[in-house]
């Protein structure tokens, strides 16, 4: 009999240590392993419906390259509403492909890229969870909004590289020519690559608010340092966006205003996060 209770009594001790709420390293590793295996599913799941669905999805893809895009329809409304003449000219790109699976490999790769776009928002969420045990109840609150508002600054991003930055950037750089003698033939590679390109660039920057909030928190920066270097902070920001789009003064205009919105609304969140601060050590 006491031997029996002496076999029975380790069990329960290891027992009460699993029950205490705290994972064993390579239990986090066995959760991080379905979470990624989820994801993974939930991606190529979306990217087969895009696959499948060939023709909307470049039909969405490619028209912006399409000379009456409604992005220039609605500056041209824009520009009449002001009492200007203002028109775009016509144009006409050919898309081409070169190689014998160019156009396989791209409708591949571009399925799951917008797979994993779209299914952003559900790896966010099983990143949340996969981090919500080790975070306090305020903490979970905060992260909570974080990721909303991360999300939703990408998507903005992604919008705007949609709708006015690729497009014009495209209209401009492949009607320019050097020479008549010269036929501009865009690769359909070329064509997806530059808007993958724009697109993960603009949603990255349009995340300005939020790395401001974190350095506001961690006190690197202030409110009154926004506010000082906000001249050089527009220069900064055209020279930024001369760089990113081309040598257009409407562009450069068009791409300039949010990224500077984006800054003041850096500073007015520092600036909250300073009067919290305050009160708290008042």
């Amino acid at each position: 009999m006491e031997k029996e209770k002496k076999e029975r009594n380790p069990k329960k001790k290891r027992s009460s240590d699993n029950d205490n709420g705290i994972m064993t390293f390579g239990e986090h590793l066995e959760v991080l392993r379905r979470m990624l295996f989820r994801i993974i599913i939930v991606v190529f799941v979306i990217s087969g419906f895009i696959f499948y669905f060939k023709d909307k999805t470049f039909e969405f893809l490619l028209a912006p390259s399409n000379w009456d895009f409604v992005t220039y329809r609605y500056i041209e409304i824009f520009m009449h509403r002001l009492g200007s003449s203002f028109t775009f000219n016509e144009f006409h790109i050919n898309l081409i492909a070169t190689e014998l699976s160019s156009q396989f490999m791209t409708h591949v790769t571009t399925a799951l890229y917008l797979g994993l776009l779209s299914a952003s928002p559900y790896i966010i969420f099983e990143l949340f969870r996969f981090i919500t045990p080790a975070l306090q109840e305020n903490e979970r609150k905060y992260s909570v909004k974080v990721a909303v508002i991360v999300y939703l600054l990408f998507v903005l991003g992604v919008l705007m590289s949609y709708y006015i930055l690729f497009p014009i950037s495209f209209r401009f750089l492949g009607t320019y020519s050097v020479s008549d003698v010269i036929e501009s033939n865009i690769t359909i590679s070329s064509y997806i690559s530059t808007f993958t390109t724009l697109t993960l660039v603009m949603g990255l920057v349009f995340q300005l608010p939020v790395i401001a909030f974190f350095l506001g928190k961690l006190g690197i920066v202030t409110s009154a340092m926004l506010k000082r270097f906000r001249k050089y902070a527009l220069i900064v920001i055209m020279l930024v966006a001369a760089i990113i789009t081309p040598p257009d003064v409407m562009t450069l205009i068009l791409v300039t205003i949010p990224l500077y919105l984006l800054y003041e609304i850096s500073r007015i969140i520092i600036k909250r996060i300073e009067k919290k601060q305050n009160k708290q050590t008042d």
